[in-house]
């Protein structure tokens, strides 16, 4: 059976470590945010971008499997 899994190099990988702990960071740093205001409209903002930097996170995770 041929291994379809892509390759990647050590450079590439470590562009994707980076990216993901720059992505994790910005979670923890947006849902801080969110946990800190006491404005609802702008505690809401911050846990949707909290979210979509989730996602981010979880896309290049997906990638390293």
């Amino acid at each position: 059976m041929v291994n379809t899994m892509a390759i990647i190099t050590a450079k590439e990988l470590g562009s994707l470590q980076d990216q993901l702990k720059l992505e994790e960071n910005l979670v923890r740093k947006f849902e801080a945010f969110a946990a800190e205001t006491n404005d609802l409209a702008l505690k809401n903002k911050y846990q949707d971008i909290a979210s979509r930097h989730q996602k981010h996170f979880d896309a290049l995770y997906a990638q390293l499997k």
